[in-house]
């Protein structure tokens, strides 16, 4: 009976010590290991890929943000602030209805089909927005010009870049709206147009956080 006692509690200390083990190694020891080498080697994404204006954070280069005008009484759905370079449609995303308390958004794409009626028109009236838009004393954009990004969302509906083509359409109306020269705002999206990665993954792209964070710095010493 004592030796099953002794051996019972043996097994229990013995138990007790790998959990110990355990939680310090993968609990306290790795996670810090971790940390320090994604603070030491990688800082900016490790905290996020933030963005900043006058010494604070405005946002992260991984999310999209809208550049509307105030909603006025009665009007549901915000126009944009044409003085601001635009992103992609958001049209896949949703509202929160789970945690009320914040506004928060979801991610997510329209989930339709190309030959989806309301996806038809959506990029439809998308399209004549953007020539509307973007047409100015001087320049005209054809509908054969909109790029397919000007006119879609993304699959999680909150891509933070657009393509040098849509940058491109928009500098016209940006330049006039903030009383700039033409090639002072095609310098800003040719400053921050990046290439593919490592030369062949992926598309060339203008991330427009940076690009509305640089031309506000613009005007600031214009």
């Amino acid at each position: 009976m004592n030796n099953s006692v002794t051996n019972t509690a043996r097994l229990l200390w013995a138990g007790l010590r790998a959990l110990l083990v355990l939680t310090l190694v993968t609990g306290v020891i790795y996670p810090l290991v971790v940390t320090g080498i994604a603070q030491g080697l990688f800082s900016d994404q490790a905290n996020g890929s933030e963005i900043k204006a006058d010494g604070k954070v405005v946002g992260s280069s991984l999310i999209g943000q809208s550049y509307n005008l105030p909603l006025e009484k009665g009007q549901e759905t915000p126009e944009p602030d044409l003085k601001w370079f635009q992103g992609r449609p958001q049209n896949g995303l949703g509202t929160n209805s789970v945690n009320t308390r914040y506004s928060l958004i979801l991610s997510g794409a329209t989930n339709r089909s190309a030959d989806n009626q309301d996806l038809i028109d959506w990029v439809t009236a998308a399209k004549a927005a953007v020539v509307k838009d973007n047409s100015v004393n001087g320049y005209t954009v054809k509908p054969s010009e909109v790029p397919a990004d000007a006119v879609t969302s993304s699959g999680s509906g909150l891509d933070p870049d657009i393509s040098p083509q849509y940058a491109d359409i928009q500098v016209h109306r940006v330049a006039e709206k903030n009383g700039l020269p033409v090639d002072r705002v095609e310098k800003l999206v040719e400053d921050h147009t990046e290439g593919r990665t490592l030369g062949f993954m992926g598309e060339p792209r203008v991330n427009v956080l940076e690009l509305n964070t640089a031309l506000r710095e613009l005007l600031a010493k214009s």
